[in-house]
Order: C-alpha cells, then sequence, then structure tokens
C-alpha cells in the first residue's frame, strides 16, 4: 500500500483546498475541451465515461490509506485520461498525457505531482499491468462499469462507438462472445476494495451476459430445426403457388356471390316501393270515371315489379341439401365435405373421420377445392343468369308501362 505521510492539520486543510480548486477547474476544463473537440461518435469515451471513472476512483481511494496529495492526483488524472480522444483513438493515452502536462504546467503545478499525473494516466492502457496502488486504484475505477448494475447499456454504446468509428462492426451475437471473453479471461480487479465490493455485481453481469448467449443459441438451434424440416417436407407440402390460385379464386367467387345478392336486395327495394307507391296512391284513385283510362297503365308497372321481386328472390333463394354422407362415399371421393351442406346433418365423430381422412390425402385436398370452386361456378352461373332476366323483366317493364300512361294520356 502507498506510505501514509501523517501532516499536521493545517498543512492538510491548506493541500486538500488548493487540490479542490485545481478539481473543479479540470472538470470544467474537460467538459469545454470535450464539447469543442470531441466527435459525436464516441458514445462510450465520453464526459459521461469520465465522470463515472471520477466517481469510483473517489469510492476506492476513500477506502485507501493514501496522503491528500497523491488522493487529488489520482483524481486529476480520472477527469484528464481520455482527453486524448479530442485528437486520436490509437495510442490516446499518450495524447491525454501531452494535454495533461501543458494544461497542468499553466497551473504551476509542481513537477513532481505532473509526472505522477502523467504515469496514472498511463497506467489506464488495456494491456498495461499496474504495479503501484494508485495505478491499481485508477485502473479498477476505469474498468468499473463492468460491475454496475447499467453494464448492458454502457455495453451497448461501447460497441456502437466502435462501430461508428470503423474499428470492428460487431453482431449482437459476437460481442457477448468479445465479452465473455473480457470477464473471464483479460480483466481481474486489483484493489481489495473492488474486489470485495464490486466483484458479485461483475460476477452477476457475467451470468446474465451467458443467459442471453445460451438462450440465443437455442433459438438459433430452433430455426436450424425447422429449416431442416422445411426443406425436408417441402416436395410434401402444397405448392404456394397452387395455394394462392385456390384461396384467390374462392375469395373472387364470394365476392361475386356478394355482388349478386346486393344487386338483388337492390331490385327487391326498388320495385317494392313501386308497388306500395301504387297501392296507395294510383290504384284507390281508379274507381272514379276521370282516372279509368290509367288502370291498364298502372296494372302493367304493378305486374312487372312484382315479377322483378319474384326473380330476384329467385336469385338469392339457398338450395337446401341433405346434409348427410356416407364412409364409401367419402372413401369413393364422391362428395365434397367442405361444403357445409353436405355435412350439417352428420355426427361430429363421422364428420371428424372425413376430415382426418381427407387431410392425410394431398391429392383428395385438391379434388375437393377443385369441386368447391366448381359447385359455387354452378351456382353464381344460376344467380347471374336469373338476375340477367330480373333487370330485363324490370327494364321491359318500365319502357312498357312509361309508354302505356303515353298512350293512356294520348287517348284522353
Amino acid at each position: 500500500m502507498a506510505e501514509v505521510v501523517e501532516k499536521k492539520p493545517e498543512e492538510k486543510q491548506e493541500d486538500q483546498s488548493f487540490y479542490s480548486d485545481l478539481e473543479r477547474d479540470t472538470q470544467k476544463f474537460v467538459l469545454r475541451l470535450f464539447k469543442e473537440k470531441l466527435p459525436n461518435t464516441y458514445l462510450y469515451h465520453n464526459f459521461n465515461h469520465t465522470v463515472r471513472v471520477v466517481k469510483s476512483t473517489k469510492e476506492i481511494a476513500e477506502s485507501s490509506q493514501i496522503i491528500v496529495k497523491q488522493k487529488e492526483a489520482l483524481l486529476i488524472a480520472a477527469w484528464l485520461h481520455d482527453t486524448g480522444y479530442t485528437q486520436q483513438r490509437e495510442g490516446h493515452e499518450q495524447i491525454s498525457v501531452q494535454i495533461a502536462r501543458e494544461y497542468l504546467q499553466e497551473k504551476d503545478i509542481p513537477k513532481e505531482t505532473i509526472d505522477l499525473i502523467e504515469d496514472l494516466i498511463l497506467a489506464t492502457k488495456m494491456d498495461q499491468k499496474p504495479e503501484t496502488d494508485l495505478q491499481r486504484i485508477i485502473k479498477d475505477a476505469d474498468s468499473s462499469h463492468f460491475a454496475k448494475d447499467y453494464f448492458s447499456e454502457t455495453s451497448e454504446f461501447l460497441r456502437q462507438e466502435l462501430k461508428l468509428t470503423d474499428v470492428a462492426d460487431y453482431s449482437p451475437s459476437e460481442w457477448r462472445d468479445k465479452n465473455v471473453e473480457m470477464f473471464t479471461k483479460k480483466h481481474h480487479f486489483y484493489t481489495d476494495y473492488a474486489a470485495e465490493h464490486w466483484k458479485l455485481q461483475k460476477d452477476n453481469n457475467l451470468i446474465d451476459i451467458l443467459k442471453k448467449k445460451k438462450k440465443k443459441k437455442r433459438k438459433y438451434e430452433k430455426e436450424e430445426v425447422k429449416a431442416k424440416l422445411k426443406v425436408k417436407y417441402k416436395d410434401q407440402s402444397p405448392d404456394r403457388g397452387v395455394q394462392t390460385l385456390y384461396r384467390t379464386t374462392l375469395r373472387n367467387h364470394i365476392k361475386l356471390s356478394d355482388i349478386a345478392d346486393t344487386k338483388a336486395n337492390i331490385l327487391l327495394s326498388v320495385n317494392a316501393i313501386i308497388i306500395s307507391l301504387a297501392l296507395s296512391n294510383v290504384i284507390p284513385k281508379l274507381d272514379a270515371p276521370t282516372n279509368r283510362h290509367l288502370m291498364i297503365p298502372t296494372l302493367i308497372l304493378v305486374l312487372f315489379s312484382v315479377a322483378s321481386i319474384i326473380l330476384s328472390i329467385l336469385s338469392t333463394r339457398p338450395n337446401v341439401t341433405s346434409g348427410e354422407f356416407t364412409r364409401e362415399q367419402v372413401k369413393k371421393k364422391q362428395v365434397n365435405i367442405l361444403f357445409f351442406g353436405n355435412f350439417h346433418k352428420m355426427p361430429y365423430d363421422q364428420y371428424q373421420w372425413a376430415i382426418n381422412e381427407i387431410i392425410y390425402d394431398k391429392d383428395y385436398i385438391y379434388e375437393a377445392l377443385t369441386k368447391d370452386l366448381w359447385l359455387l361456378g354452378v351456382v353464381l352461373n344460376k344467380k347471374y343468369m336469373l338476375l340477367r332476366k330480373t333487370y330485363t323483366v324490370f327494364m321491359a317493364g318500365i319502357i312498357i308501362s312509361v309508354i302505356a300512361f303515353i298512350i293512356a294520356f294520348w287517348l284522353i
């Protein structure tokens, strides 16, 4: 441990006051330097990281037996240790030493103190092994994020920083492997305080990384198995183009059926209105001698409207089927079990048996879908033929009625 040098209370107070002022000035200097010269790509090595290192340095130093001058020199080194990033990444420690020397010389700091601060800054190199107690303190403080509950956030900042500065582009999986290697092989705490108070959280962070890695591995293995099964059963599953063909055609048939029903409903509504108006306004007035010439045109209009209503109803009237089939029909593929009209009276167990028969036979599935399409086409043909007749009757009725009304008024 560093030698403890006892001082008079007056001397301790004087040094602490002097170096506290220097620390406050250094903090302002580093903040201003980072704001003006540090690129925005440094998401990790920035002022926030420096503040964390200073805080961790104070935490360790307060539990260590070091003199005031050494403690303050340690804090100044913590403030200045990453200032070299404002100029370059590689060898930034040496640049930080140059910046620190120029800054501290302007503050008239003694040479031996400047030398100590420079020595502490150089001790923060990744591959540098600390030799003194002060170097061990700043070394542990610089890597204290390994033992913090916010490690995952700061680690992601570092990964993104490496990507933005074109140093390395690690995938999340590769980055987890790098972190595991760092935790288990490259990093360890040097001070007794860090080993006692921080190692538990560091171990917890390592466990979290390993859990995520294991979870990702299981997910990858699951996806790999699914891919193999997909390749294995590719020839046994329906082709996507065939599925799309049936799906699209069925959807189009259903839309056409909806359109036909809508047209029939329109004709029903219009003709019902015509008959209602005729019954309430025209027919009661036909008893009058002056209105008898309107009887034939009115009857023509009503008769054609009734005929249109009947044809509209016929186009939308559903056909009732037996709702039953036999096992023999299923085995000979003589029934379409996909249409509700063929099974609505069947017991559930028998229908379930029929479904099991079809789902394991790809040809039967295609045949059932094809038959369903054909039957829908037959129904649609009937609907649209009746609709065409209905529109023809309605149009003819309107024309003949108008002509009849004109002739009736002309004769009168």
